[in-house]
C-alpha cells in the first residue's frame, strides 16, 4: 500500500517461464502455418511477428536468420511425431501379425493429425531447399519405429515364425507400403475410408508374413 492506504500499481513485469515459454510455442506453431500457407521464400519474419503480435527485435534475438526460425519450427512438429519407446513397447502383443497391424495404424494416425498433415506437406514442400529436415524426420520419428519392427522381425525369426531375412530391409519394405503408400492420399487431402485403411493394412501384413513364412 502507497500513502494513505492507496494501492500500488505494479508493472506487468517480466513473464514467468512458463509463460516465455507458451509464447516461444506459439511463435513456431504461428511460424510453421506461416511457412506452409505462403512458401519459405514469400513468408517473412514481419508477417510471423505481426501474426503472433511480436517484435522483430524480439524474434531476431532468438533467431538471426529466417531460416534458423524454418528449421525450429520444423523440428518442433518432428517432435510431435515422435512414438515413445514405452508406447511402442506396449503394442507388442506377442503375436506378430496382431503387432505389425498395431505399428502401422499408429504411424497411419499420426500422419493424419494437424501436426503429422502439416509435416508431412512442409516437408514435400521445402525439402528440396533443407533436406536436413528429411534426415531430421527420419532419425527422431520413423527410424525409431523401423528398428522396433526389425526387431520384433528378429525374435519372429528366433522363435522360427518366419525365414531368416535382412530384418532392417523388411522393416523399412514394410514402412513403405503400409504407411507411405497412404500418406500421398492423406496429404492430397483424399483420406480413404476407415474401411479402406484397416484393409489395406491387414493386406500388406499378409502379404509380408506370407512371403517370409518359412519354407
Amino acid at each position: 500500500m502507497g500513502e494513505a492506504g492507496v494501492p500500488v500499481r505494479r508493472g506487468a513485469g517480466r513473464p514467468t517461464r512458463e509463460q516465455a515459454a507458451a509464447r516461444h510455442e506459439e511463435l513456431l506453431e504461428t511460424a510453421l502455418d506461416l511457412f506452409l500457407e505462403n512458401g519459405f521464400d514469400v513468408t517473412t519474419v514481419e508477417m510471423i511477428a505481426s501474426r503472433v503480435n511480436m517484435t522483430k527485435r524480439t524474434i531476431y534475438a532468438r533467431y538471426p536468420e529466417k531460416s534458423a526460425l524454418f528449421l525450429a519450427a520444423v523440428h518442433r512438429a518432428v517432435d510431435g511425431q515422435i512414438v515413445p519407446p514405452e508406447v511402442l513397447e506396449q503394442l507388442d502383443t506377442g503375436d506378430l501379425k496382431q503387432t505389425l497391424e498395431a505399428v502401422a495404424r499408429l504411424r497411419i494416425d499420426q500422419v493424419m493429425t494437424p501436426n503429422g498433415l502439416r509435416l508431412q506437406r512442409i516437408i514435400n514442400t521445402e525439402g528440396y531447399r533443407f533436406p536436413e529436415i528429411f534426415v531430421a524426420n527420419y532419425e527422431r520419428s520413423a527410424g525409431p519405429v523401423i528398428d522396433f519392427v526389425a526387431g520384433v522381425l528378429d525374435r519372429a525369426i528366433d522363435a522360427g515364425t518366419i525365414a531368416p531375412i535382412d530384418t532392417d530391409q523388411a522393416a523399412r519394405a514394410f514402412m513403405s507400403m503400409v504407411v507411405g503408400g497412404q500418406v500421398r492420399s492423406i496429404v492430397a487431402g483424399r483420406p480413404p475410408s476407415a474401411a479402406q485403411l484397416e484393409e489395406r493394412v491387414e493386406f500388406t501384413v499378409r502379404l509380408l508374413l506370407d512371403g517370409l513364412r518359412p519354407r
